[in-house]
């Protein structure tokens, strides 16, 4: 298998870079998901308020250039949402001789939407490029691995140091209905590394929050939300730690440097959030290792508690999609 591998595939899920691709963008994104057109005007005057960029393409090429000098592949991006495109990024690799590549998905966790959709868009892309498009297999889930722990421990810790040791710290990811929830390792993975982090970092009390809900309000999401939890905190200072990013995103820059941090300000507690790790030597080591670990059989596959690694392919019947009628 060491030497099957011929480039390695950075998947992530994309996000415009100057303001005239916003609706491009959103539109895309939201296609037959049947959101309304007031929300996604909404949703983009986020990035417009950002001047018009998601921070994600800059840090995506930061991971590439951090990374190409630690691997023995030549190195690829492809979105699921924006440009480049997967199946533009597939067909450059076909053109170029590539036959086999490795994948890192910018998510941590199980999930339909953190992962088996990621799997059903690189066979879309597939598809699209025809027979000789280059097989693509992901590299397994990292929630546990200690490259990502440390990352985010060390991350935690600078956060602390600013909002004081008082502080009420918040773990927060990305949430997705309850009923999604129930079938997928989702929220258990998130609470896993949330533990870990608050371990390494040596935090007793901290909590797990959600954010950026986009469903129906008739709906039942994970909670409690992250403003919700600011308000309910009253401690002089909150550190939220936005571990279910791999990436900062405009749910990042957004929903927690805006409207978290507007909560927080209404009821008079400090805020700080935690830095994105993306560019953190401990991460950029861990991608690495998880590209060698595959290279080579030998390779020592770290994972920290129970759980132990992730396995190479996914279970069979993992991440299903969401229930009828609930989207995530």
């Amino acid at each position: 298998m060491s030497t099957a591998y011929d480039a390695f595939l950075l998947v992530s899920f994309g996000g415009p870079e100057k303001a005239e691709d916003v609706m491009p963008f959103l539109r895309r994104v939201t296609a037959g998901r049947g959101v309304p057109e007031a929300r996604v005007e909404a949703v983009a005057e986020h990035y417009y308020a950002a001047g018009g960029a998601s921070p994600l393409p800059a840090r995506c090429r930061e991971l590439l250039a951090a990374l190409a000098p630690r691997l023995s592949l030549p190195v690829y991006w492809g979105n699921r949402n924006w440009h480049p495109l997967l199946e533009d990024t597939l067909a450059e690799m076909r053109d170029a001789g590539a036959t086999r590549a490795l994948a890192f998905v910018t998510s941590a966790y199980g999930g339909y939407s953190s992962c088996r959709q990621y799997l059903e868009d690189i066979a879309g892309a597939r598809a699209k490029v025809g027979p000789r498009a280059p097989v693509v297999d992901k590299l397994r889930l990292f929630y546990n691995h200690p490259g990502w722990v440390s990352a985010w421990a060390r991350s935690l810790t600078a956060a602390l140091g600013q909002a004081g040791a008082d502080a009420a710290v918040l773990f927060s990811a990305h949430s997705i209905p309850e009923a999604a929830a129930r079938q997928s390792p989702y929220e258990a993975h998130v609470r896993e590394t949330a533990r870990l982090v608050a371990e390494a970092a040596g935090v007793a009390r901290w909590q797990l929050v959600w954010q950026s809900r986009s469903g129906s309000p008739s709906q039942p999401w994970l909670g409690p939300d992250v403003s919700e939890a600011i308000e309910a905190a009253k401690a002089p200072a909150v550190a939220v730690v936005p571990v279910g990013f791999v990436v900062e995103n405009m749910e990042v820059v957004h929903d927690l440097d805006v409207e978290a941090r507007a909560t927080a300000e209404k009821v008079g507690t400090g805020f700080v959030r935690a830095e994105s790790v993306s560019n953190f030597p401990e991460f950029v080591d861990m991608v690495a290792e998880l590209v060698h670990e595959r290279l080579g059989p030998s390779a020592d596959r770290r994972a920290l508690g129970a759980d132990g690694p992730w396995p190479d392919a996914c279970p069979a019947g993992h991440c299903p999609p969401p229930p009828r009628g609930t989207s995530s």
